[in-house]
């Protein structure tokens, strides 16, 4: 769970947190374990729903609400078929999340940020929204989006001290990444890791603390990293027989 690994590293350096997920369960679970390190302030909502985005911001309190740090670290992968055989339902639940909410929270918080003269969005992309696999169709187009509304917003935020970064992990396989896409079927899951030592959550948190940590005149646009078992995919092809239209 990405948010989890940040989150415990960003308590450590005593930074005060919005935990924000759709299962309150878990998000109290966290910040009972974190507690002791730092201030937690619980968010619960649906992240594909921007109703239910705009409803728990306008409840942060007070003493939480001066926001200088966005992590957008929510995504959602589901199927792995190709393109002709895919659910729609599942391409509009990740256009909901990885695109949707992801823009939405930003263009809510961003203003605040611009005005202060002081601020961080980090979005959490992925090495799909650059090297295209088969099955990747539309997950790796949202995260393609996410790549380049980064660069596009820093663009915008020209002429402030404002700083937006994306960063594109590779293979992570403490996650619920690979569960949710082959929806709960673990051995499936788990097989996608075999003889794989994939990153971790704690590489990803590491990354976002060096993101964070740089100094104020820098701004890392994007930072791409795999494990050292994984590399960009060659040009695909195939042999064989098709059929074509005459």
């Amino acid at each position: 769970m990405h948010l989890q690994g940040i989150a415990e590293l960003l308590a450590e350096q005593g930074v005060t947190l919005i935990l924000v997920a759709r299962r309150r369960d878990k998000l109290i679970e966290l910040s009972k374990k974190l507690q002791s390190k730092t201030s937690c302030y619980v968010c619960d909502c649906d992240l594909a729903d921007t109703d239910s985005i705009s409803e728990a911001l306008d409840k942060i309190p007070q003493d939480f609400a001066n926001i200088d740090v966005l992590i957008n670290c929510a995504g959602a992968a589901l199927g792995v078929g190709p393109a002709q055989e895919a659910d729609w339902n599942d391409w509009q639940a990740m256009i909901n999340v990885n695109c949707v909410g992801l823009a939405f929270i930003t263009q809510r918080l961003l203003p605040n940020m611009v005005e202060n003269n002081k601020g961080h969005v980090i979005n959490i992309g992925s090495t799909a929204g650059t090297y295209p696999y088969k099955g990747g169709n539309i997950y790796g187009a949202t995260k393609a989006f996410v790549k380049q509304l980064t660069l596009n917003i820093k663009a915008d935020l020209l002429g402030t001290a404002v700083r937006v970064s994306n960063i594109e992990p590779g293979m992570v396989s403490d996650s619920e990444f690979s569960l949710v896409r082959f929806k709960g079927d673990a051995d499936k899951a788990n097989a996608v890791y075999e003889g794989i030592e994939a990153l971790s959550s704690v590489d990803l948190a590491n990354t976002v603390l060096w993101v964070l940590t740089q100094p104020p005149h820098v701004n890392i646009n994007r930072v791409e990293l795999m494990p050292i078992n994984q590399a960009p995919q060659r040009t695909a092809y195939h042999k064989g027989t098709h059929k074509t239209e005459s």
